[in-house]
């Protein structure tokens, strides 16, 4: 395998529940020695992506490949590919050095104990838990429970960890942490993370790359930049939660929708005719304001939630459509603006995407 080749490769993967069509013959392949973050709604296939490339579930059809081999019909303890769960699935009546160990013990390969010891030494201090080796899981908080479940995949030495939603558990603070030590403890071993999550906001922060997926699909697959600047299709901008959405109808040149007409420059392929403008660059206007960028789209305002570094406004339209604007509190203070109050939002029309049906003809 050269330097170029992906770390593993999906080759029109299918898998079928009844008549359901968890994965729709993916082809896709990630790089080695990367962090890739699988970002999708409920129900998209995350999981299922994930069981197919551990090998716990056979795919209908296509093939899966690995450092090079095909192991589609290899068991998945002879795959060598590490899986964290999202329930730990430790084992209750193990300490931790048992269960990090216990891949090891129980082996196709006898591994001698002196050496059992070292690598689970080896991987319990990589994770930030020396010392809390002999205490059962029961004694240990739900972050140190997601370490003790990634230091048993690591100790197995794998070139590949799958994470299915590993924070998911967690707390908002802790969450934030172990984002940082799980990228830390990557770059540090030199293997492929591939994290599955249906958090936008993880997805972005953690991957390399972001796969995002959909109905079985992967949709897009780029940095987390390019994911969260240039949305592929409108799916994708609504699943981000940082777009303003608007149907209507793309003709001549111009979108028409519920903010009047707005030029258009370029036009994405979509099953629909869609307008988005991004949270953070639709301003605010009094209703009587003649100095607009672009569109005028007449709201009502209903309230404001503090995120810390920024606020969002939330706003209705007169067909009932809720719409946000975010303001950056390194902008400036905010406008104070009074509940039930009718205003005006607009936009530089040339920093909106167009997604349009006549584009995908």
């Amino acid at each position: 395998m050269t330097q170029s080749d992906p770390i593993f490769r999906l080759e029109g993967v299918t898998r079928r529940y009844g008549n359901l069509t968890a994965l729709d013959g993916i082809d896709f392949g990630a790089e080695d020695n990367s962090y890739i973050a699988l970002l999708g709604p409920s129900g998209s296939g995350k999981t299922s992506l994930l069981r197919v490339i551990a090998g716990f579930e056979a795919p209908d059809t296509g093939r899966i490949w690995f450092q090079g081999r095909d192991i589609t019909d290899l068991p998945a303890h002879e795959r060598g590919i590490g899986f964290v769960f999202q329930n730990f699935a430790l084992f209750p009546h193990l300490t931790i050095f048992e269960n990090v160990a216990f891949g090891l013990r129980n082996g196709a390969t006898k591994v001698p104990d002196a050496e059992i010891t070292d690598r689970v030494r080896a991987s319990i201090d990589m994770v930030g838990l020396a010392g809390l080796e002999d205490r059962n899981p029961d004694q240990i908080s739900g972050g140190q429970k997601q370490r003790v479940a990634l230091a048993r995949s690591l100790v197995m030495q794998p070139k590949l960890v799958l994470l299915d939603e590993p924070l998911g558990a967690l707390d908002a603070n802790l969450r934030e942490r172990m984002q940082t030590e799980l990228r830390t403890i990557r770059e540090r071993l030199d293997v492929t993370f591939l994290h599955v999550t249906g958090s936008e906001t993880e997805a972005l922060a953690m991957g390399d790359r972001v796969a995002v997926l959909d109905a079985g699909r992967i949709v897009q697959y780029d940095t987390p930049d390019a994911i969260y600047d240039r949305p592929i299709i409108s799916d994708v901008a609504l699943f981000l939660n940082r777009f303003n959405l608007f149907e209507g109808t793309l003709k001549d040149g111009s979108f028409h929708g519920a903010f009047g007409a707005a030029p258009v420059s370029s036009v994405r392929a979509n099953d629909s005719d869609v307008y988005a403008i991004r949270y953070d660059r639709t301003r605010i206007f009094d209703t009587d304001a003649s100095d607009l960028p672009g569109p005028a789209l007449p709201v009502r305002y209903l309230a404001s939630e503090y995120l810390g570094s920024s606020i969002i406004f939330l706003f209705e339209t007169a067909d009932h459509k809720t719409v946000e604007v975010d303001h950056h509190l390194s902008l400036g203070e905010p406008r104070d603006l009074s509940v039930g109050q009718n205003y005006i939002l607009s936009w530089d029309p040339a920093q909106a995407i167009v997604f349009g049906k006549e584009a995908a003809q």
